[in-house]
């Protein structure tokens, strides 16, 4: 039977209902899932990024700017994972481990996230990384400590 609306004739139209569910893929898969793993791959050809040059930049700089910048990533879990290891790993760090850091952050956000819960396997660059090992104990939480985004001070 066709539904007619009086009020506005030319939207009389049949309205099928069902009882099935449309399965439409969904436009923002869950982390961890495989249509995200293979959404966020990087192509293997790709180079490393290029390093900014920052001349005449202090440690203490470097440091602050690393604070920063493990906060500000772009997703929520690399934001969050990153910024509570920086809050708790950088204060300890050597310049050389500080730099170290600074290249990783400039990798894209969801390898760094799948390297360090072993997800993906790193590239060769850092594959025997002593800090993405760091990252990766942090990223296990054995503790179970309930994570929470650090204050900025």
């Amino acid at each position: 039977m066709m539904a007619r609306n009086s009020v506005h004739p030319h939207l009389s139209r049949v309205r099928s209902f069902t009882a099935t569910t449309l399965r439409r893929k969904d436009p923002w898969p869950l982390p961890h899932s495989p249509e995200h793993l293979a959404s966020t791959t990087t192509p293997e050809d790709m180079p490393p990024p290029q390093r900014l040059a920052r001349p005449g930049e202090t440690v203490e700089a470097l440091r602050a700017r690393l604070v920063y910048q493990s906060r500000k990533r772009g997703t929520l879990e690399s934001d969050l994972l990153l910024s509570t290891f920086a809050k708790t790993e950088l204060k300890a760090m050597s310049e050389p481990e500080l730099k170290e850091f600074d290249r990783l952050m400039d990798e894209p956000d969801w390898d760094i996230y799948y390297w360090a819960t072993e997800k993906r396997a790193p590239p060769e660059r850092w594959a025997h990384s002593r800090l993405l090992e760091k990252l990766r104990v942090h990223a296990r939480n054995e503790g179970r400590e309930v994570r929470r985004m650090p204050e900025l001070s």
